[in-house]
């Protein structure tokens, strides 16, 4: 996130969110789906990516056979069910403030069991979220929840964004930053956590998607089948400079945090990971503001 540059769903950044619902797409019709998003193939249908990433069910299924695009859907399918998990979690301890953060086509204010009083704010690129809300209506999408989109760039003033949509900083909040954290510069990092912790009330939470080596992922990728279904430069998108884990920031700054590999999570679904994924090097930190 280098440039001032806007994107929608079939460009830059954006399209990486539609081959997330490829993966969830494909899960959603296993019999044994570790998570259900049935909106996920409504957004391929619509927004008929550009060529190579399939466009429809029929045609992402019919690649599970190539290793590479295996790998990547099944950690998709254990990464999705490990933040909803997360969530349940949350709610059990009577959260009911929840915020996504770079959102992309995050469905979880729609088909997840949210208690009536919870409201539900996803940040996102305002392309991004019009294209998302109006497959949503289209196809007749409900909640019980209060959702709220905040159509706002997270290299601007967010906070003040989602403050102006009602964000109540005074109430425990739920946060997810799934999928986000590689295309931030270590400085746009830190000032992330530094402003959900000025934000967070006593009892808020957070769960952040994290890769030890964003480096060794993309070597992985130069090499293997994704660069051939993405009409798009991975490599000029993702930030490979070192930096702390997101637990230890954290606890810097009081949270209590645990880690979760990837690979553990999954072996935990039942659903182990390909020892050839590129992948296995992902974690998920897990943070509690007491």
């Amino acid at each position: 996130m280098s440039t001032e540059q806007e994107w929608d769903i079939v460009s830059g950044i954006g399209i990486t969110a539609l081959a997330v619902a490829v993966g969830r797409a494909i899960e959603t019709v296993r019999p044994d789906a570790l998570a259900k998003d049935p909106y996920a193939a409504r957004f391929l249908e619509e927004a008929r990516p550009p060529a190579p990433l399939p466009a429809t069910v029929a045609e992402a299924m019919a690649r599970e056979g190539e290793e590479d695009w295996s790998a990547m859907t099944g950690y998709l399918a254990v990464r999705t069910r490990a933040f909803d998990d997360f969530f349940q979690r949350a709610v059990d301890a009577g959260v009911t403030q929840i915020v996504l953060l770079a959102s992309g086509l995050d469905t979880r204010p729609f088909r997840l069991p949210w208690p009536e009083n919870t409201v539900a704010y996803e940040i996102d690129q305002p392309q991004v979220l019009d294209f998302k809300m109006r497959v949503l209506r289209k196809y007749g999408a409900t909640t019980v929840c209060d959702h709220r989109p905040v159509p706002v760039d997270l290299r601007h003033d967010w906070a003040a964004a989602l403050g102006e949509a009602g964000f109540d900083r005074s109430r425990p909040t739920a946060w997810l930053a799934e999928g986000l954290l590689p295309y931030l510069p270590p400085k746009a990092e830190d000032d992330l956590f530094q402003e959900i912790h000025r934000l967070s009330a006593p009892g808020s939470r957070l769960a952040v998607e994290y890769i030890s080596d964003v480096q060794e992922v993309l070597d992985a990728y130069a090499v293997g089948d994704h660069a051939r279904h993405m009409d798009a430069d991975i490599g000029s998108m993702l930030h490979t400079d070192r930096r702390p884990a997101p637990g230890v920031r954290l606890a810097a700054l009081g949270w209590e945090t645990r880690d979760v590999p990837a690979v553990e999570a999954a072996e935990g679904y039942g659903r182990p990971l390909d020892p050839a994924s590129s992948m296995t090097g992902a974690a998920f930190a897990f943070a509690h503001r007491p």
